[in-house]
Formats: structure tokens, C-alpha cells, sequence
């Protein structure tokens, strides 16, 4: 009876071999450059950091002039009763009356506007800060999509791989029990091992398609086949070679270190600002005005023109308690960011030191895995070998394939995590740019 193929397994299965199909390739560099343009986290941050530079201009405004015109007209109806010794009359007039002017305020002590003008440029630093983190943060998930889809291609390959290694160890159980020299156990033992390899198959084309569709998501496009890393590739270790050093320089230079740290100057500018409530102001005040109507009872006109110019002090006596509440509320929250930054400085140097091992220790488990690797197709060999002139189990057989299919994989991952966690270092330090993937973008070569 033919096998009806399922939809599903057919859809994985051409969403897998898109990575190993004729066309055009993809370096990560590339793949960067497009999620620049596309990816909306990063766009969000752009927007926010345009948003927050808009912090020092609206501050700035507290220290300049500020010009404002009037005017008016009104239409009047107005009686007049006039009473002349016993005699009385009555006037009616009926006219328009103009008002216009201009008036100027130029700040000439307002404590609270100086000090939020130097909390402004605090404002912008921070979100100059949080914009750079953005950037490295999207070099990293690029990196780490770009990662996850080589290593689905590379999980898939030893599956397939182990599975064919699988499929002639049956073929060869099944002719030893026809021939008489080897049990059914040995069929059976196989033919477990085959199926699962398919069920690992099958999971494998889904986490390839998953990965596939997860870095389409930050590029904005179908990735198509993607440059792989290099046989002969060889990954360099941390420069300079000392833990401590890349501890200190995350502990002041992470991004996320200046982020905070400006946020924490611009809370301790916030208490300058509310206190500054109870201090005075002194304006410097002046006004041009231009009134336009009638002479008194409707005779003749008016045309009356006031300059003026003076200080206007103001004294602030009692306000309800509410300076001394905000600033109470305000010392609270530099509390709050001064906790925040502390926080910051230690996860930035757990995150140095995390990202420094991984690249020392990735490296050692690189060359071991490699090692491991070659220690492994040998000692497949020769428990194949064994198990033809009967001095090894079937057994023996399929746990040596297994060895390799895992040894195989672990080496795979080994390679992407410890290139991930070079990117991770710099970013740990504020100092991962564009030239930093160009560099681990040279590892790789079209396939």
C-alpha cells in the first residue's frame, strides 16, 4: 500500500533544503545591514532617541524671551443718562473698540529653569545611551538568529546522516540473521535506532523552519541559502587576555552603565528642581499696547499707546505643601535610580565575565570537541570493522554512530556559541560596532 506524503512533513522538509537550494547567498553582514531598515525594535529605539534630543531645546526655552501679541475688538452699545440740575438726557453711542499689543518676558532668575536645562543634556545622554544598547542589542539577535539557522542546517545534516549511517546497520543486521550468524535482537536493536533518527529527523526539519522564519522576522526577507563558517575558520581569543580588564571597563563603559548613570544625575537634578519651588523669580517684563475708540459721549476718538517696561519679582510664601511633597518624591526616586545603577554595574560585569569564559572556554571545547570528533569516525570504523569479523555486537556498532551524530553536533554548537559570545563580550564593554561582525563575517564563505 503506497504512502499518502504529509502536507506538514513536506512543508518542513522544503523550508529545510531552501538553505541547501541553488541561489543567491547570504553573508551575516548583509542580513545586518537589511534588519537595520527593517527590524521594528531598533526603529522604536530610533524614534525614541530622536525623541528624547527634543529634552534640550524645550529646556533651553525656559532661558530665552518669549514674545506673545494680543488683541481684540468689540462692538459696544453703550446709554448715557445725564442729569443737569432738574433737566435729564439720555445719550445713546454705538462703536467698535480695538485693543492690541505685544508683550515680552526675558527670565532673569528662575533657579528651577537653569537646572532643568543642565538636567536636559543628563536626558539626552541617557537616551543616546539606551539608542546605542539598541544598536548592539541588534547586532546580537541578527548574530544569534544567523547562529540558530547554521545550526539547525548543521543538527539536520548529522541527523540525516546518522540516520543513513543507522539505516545500512539494519540492512546489515537483517542479511547476518538471514545468513544465520547474528540474532534478531540485533534487528531490533537497529530498527529502534532507526526510528527514532527519523523522529529526530522530523524535529530537526521543524527547528530549521522555526530558526528560518525567526531571522526572516529581524531581516524583513526571505534568507534563502546563508554563508557558512569556514572548515579552516579560526577564532581568536579575548585581546587582552585578562578577565578583570574587560570587568572594569564593563563596570563604567557598558551602555546600559551610561544609560543609568545619566539617569541617576538627572534624578538628583529633579530634587534641585523641586526645591527650587520655594525660591523667587525675577522677570524682566515689558509691553506695548495700542487702544483704539471713541472720545467720551461718542465725540471724537481715542487713540491712547502705553510702553512700559519693569522686574516683576515673585516670592513664593506658602503653596499647600506640595514643593516640599515633590521633593520628597523626587529624592525617592533618585533613590530608586542610584539602586537601578548599582544594579546596572553588576549586571554588566556578570555579563563581562559570563561572555570572557565563554569565548576562553568555547575555545578549549572547540579544539576538544574537534579532537573528540576525529577520536570518533575512528572508533566507528573499527567497531564497524569488529563487528564484520565478530569481535564486536551490533550494539557496539550503533552506540559509536550515536557518539559521532552527538560529538558532531555539540561541535557545531560549540563554534556558534563561542562566536556569539565574542559579540557578547564586546557588547558587555559598549564597544560591539559594525567592524566587529565584518571581522567574524570573514569566518564564513559562500557554500
Amino acid at each position: 500500500m503506497p504512502v499518502k506524503p504529509c502536507p506538514l512533513k513536506l512543508g518542513l522538509l522544503l523550508a529545510a533544503l531552501l538553505s541547501a537550494a541553488p541561489g543567491y547567498a547570504t553573508d551575516l553582514l548583509q542580513l545586518y545591514r537589511d534588519a537595520l531598515s527593517y527590524d521594528a525594535q531598533y526603529a522604536a529605539a530610533r524614534a525614541t532617541a530622536a525623541a528624547g534630543r527634543e529634552k534640550e531645546p524645550q529646556a533651553l526655552a525656559g532661558l530665552l524671551p518669549s514674545i506673545a501679541a494680543t488683541g481684540n475688538t468689540f462692538w459696544n452699545d453703550t446709554d448715557y443718562r445725564v442729569r443737569i440740575d432738574s433737566s435729564r438726557e439720555s445719550y445713546s453711542n454705538k462703536y467698535n473698540s480695538n485693543t492690541y499689543g505685544v508683550n515680552l518676558t526675558q527670565p532673569l532668575f528662575r533657579w528651577q529653569n537653569f537646572v532643568q536645562y543642565d538636567q536636559s543634556k543628563l536626558l539626552v545622554m541617557q537616551s543616546e545611551a539606551n539608542f546605542a544598547q539598541a544598536g548592539q542589542d541588534l547586532i546580537l539577535r541578527v548574530a544569534q538568529a544567523y547562529f540558530d539557522v547554521l545550526f539547525a542546517i548543521e543538527n539536520l545534516r548529522a541527523v540525516q546522516a546518522n540516520k543513513t549511517a543507522i539505516a545500512q546497520q539494519l540492512a546489515q543486521a537483517k542479511k547476518n540473521f538471514e545468513v544465520g550468524i547474528a540474532t534478531v535482537t540485533d534487528t531490533y536493536e537497529s530498527q529502534s535506532r532507526f526510528d527514532l533518527a527519523t523522529a529526530q529527523e522530523v524535529a530537526a526539519e521543524s527547528e530549521l523552519a522555526v530558526k528560518h522564519y525567526a531571522l526572516s522576522v529581524v531581516v524583513g526577507k526571505e534568507t534563502g541559502e546563508l554563508h557558512r563558517l569556514k572548515p579552516q575558520a579560526v577564532m581568536q581569543p579575548p585581546q587582552p587576555a585578562n578577565m578583570e580588564q574587560w570587568v572594569t571597563a564593563a563596570e563604567e563603559d557598558s551602555f546600559v552603565v551610561q544609560a543609568q548613570k545619566a539617569a541617576a544625575e538627572a534624578a538628583a537634578k529633579a530634587v534641585e528642581v523641586s526645591r527650587a519651588g520655594h525660591y523667587p523669580t525675577l522677570d524682566l517684563v515689558g509691553n506695548v499696547n495700542q487702544n483704539n475708540g471713541p472720545g467720551q459721549f461718542g465725540v471724537g476718538s481715542i487713540d491712547n499707546r502705553t510702553n512700559q517696561i519693569g522686574l516683576q519679582l515673585n516670592i513664593p510664601i506658602f503653596q499647600g505643601g506640595s514643593v516640599n511633597s515633590k521633593t520628597r518624591e523626587a529624592l525617592a526616586r533618585l533613590d530608586a535610580e542610584k539602586a537601578a545603577l548599582d544594579n546596572a554595574r553588576r549586571t554588566s560585569t556578570l555579563n563581562a565575565r559570563q561572555s570572557y569564559l565563554g569565548v576562553v572556554n568555547g575555545l578549549s571545547g572547540v579544539r576538544a570537541l574537534e579532537a573528540a570528533l576525529v577520536s570518533g569516525r575512528s572508533s566507528l570504523e573499527s567497531n564497524r570493522l569488529g563487528y564484520e569479523v565478530g569481535v564486536r555486537i551490533n550494539i557496539d556498532v550503533l552506540n559509536a554512530e550515536n557518539q559521532v551524530f552527538v560529538t558532531r553536533r555539540d561541535l557545531a554548537k560549540a563554534r556558534f556559541d563561542t562566536l556569539l559570545s565574542q559579540l557578547k563580550l564586546k557588547a558587555a564593554v559598549g564597544a560591539l560596532a559594525e567592524a566587529d561582525l565584518e571581522q567574524i563575517n570573514s569566518l564564513f564563505e559562500a557554500p
